[in-house]
């Protein structure tokens, strides 16, 4: 029988980076990181064949794929203890596009999936923060409702800057709970103008609509551009990452940012990147807010008045620069990282 999905996680992996063929550079990578015991969220690849298979048999999949979606599922949700749809501890998910050459943008990646109006009761109550749980469960109804839905995203971006009008707030992070309650209403209500259906409540039908969303998206107008400009074939396809949430939205001592173990511009042996608190990954790349820099240097050498993860989080600080080693030691090569 084919190996349609790989896992990783828990300091073990299927897969290896020399597999960037069939895993796609992010699921092979994660597959590496996991093996050498980097702490890496668990999760599981759906292989860049089952894309090719996908297209090649008009946008059905393998029929042993669901089976081994179930199993690798069942692992991340041993490895985590948590349960996918579960109305006490509710395991959420991330689905991402991985291609074997980076394609950065031009496909499609869901945040929050599994959240419901049972599920996200119980993040409420599981991190004591209600505010943190109906944040994530609103930018999850928006990114889905415009990834997988086809719903254009300015009809949620209208109703968010009427909740902030509202409150007063200029600032997306600056909404109360109650707000943000209301405008997952909101969203929804929009949802079944656009589409005359409700916004689905089940979590393993979320999961197929991102994973199928994330295949159609290797054929979007942007990513086919992308792909004419920069010599990559069609034929390649990509892989899809299914892995378990890490919340930078959980307050003011959490973050989300990007890394490079190097400066990317000139090779200096400077750790670079930027953050920014109490958000997630999707913010930093949306210009709604200024990111901070990773280091006191860059801070100083950009002119920001802004502190460094280095002055706020000193210890998060320190153990990516273990992880900054460890990478570098054992890729020989400067390595990017992304983290929630």
């Amino acid at each position: 029988m084919v190996q349609w999905v790989y896992n990783f996680g828990a300091g073990a992996a299927d897969g290896r980076a020399e597999m960037k063929n069939l895993l796609g550079g992010k699921g092979a990578n994660l597959a590496e990181m996991a093996s050498i015991g980097l702490p890496v969220p668990p999760g599981f690849t759906l292989t860049t064949e089952v894309c090719t298979r996908f297209y090649e048999d008009k946008c059905t999949y393998p029929t042993e794929l669901k089976g081994q979606v179930a199993k690798a599922l069942a692992l991340v949700e041993e490895r985590s203890g948590q349960k996918f749809g579960d109305a006490t501890n509710p395991l959420l998910l991330s689905v991402r596009s991985g291609a074997r050459a980076s394609m950065p943008g031009m496909m499609d990646t869901v945040l929050n999936l599994g959240l419901n109006d049972w599920t996200v009761a119980a993040l409420a109550k599981r991190s004591g923060d209600r505010r943190f749980a109906y944040d994530s469960y609103r930018r999850f109804v928006q990114m889905y409702s415009d990834v997988v839905l086809g719903i254009e995203l300015s009809h949620f971006e209208k109703l968010l800057e009427r909740a902030k009008q509202r409150r007063g707030v200029k600032q997306d992070h600056e909404l109360v709970a109650e707000d943000l309650e209301k405008l997952v209403m909101d969203y929804k209500a929009r949802v079944h103008v656009e589409i005359g259906m409700d916004f689905p409540e089940d979590p393993h039908e979320q999961l197929w609509g991102a994973v199928g969303a994330v295949f159609n998206s290797w054929m979007n107008q942007r990513a086919k551009t992308y792909r004419q400009l920069h010599d990559i074939p069609e034929s390649w396809g990509t892989a899809v990452n299914v892995q378990a949430m890490v919340f930078g939205n959980m307050g003011s001592d959490c973050a989300t940012g990007v890394a490079f173990t190097r400066n990317p511009s000139n090779g200096a042996n400077d750790f670079y990147g930027e953050f920014l608190v109490n958000a997630q990954g999707e913010d930093v790349v949306a210009g709604i807010r200024t990111p901070q820099e990773l280091t006191i240097k860059a801070r100083k050498s950009h002119g920001s008045d802004l502190p460094s993860l280095e002055e706020v989080m000193p210890n998060i600080f320190r153990e990516l620069c273990t992880m900054r080693q460890q990478l570098e030691t054992h890729y020989k090569d400067m390595q990017d990282e992304g983290t929630n």
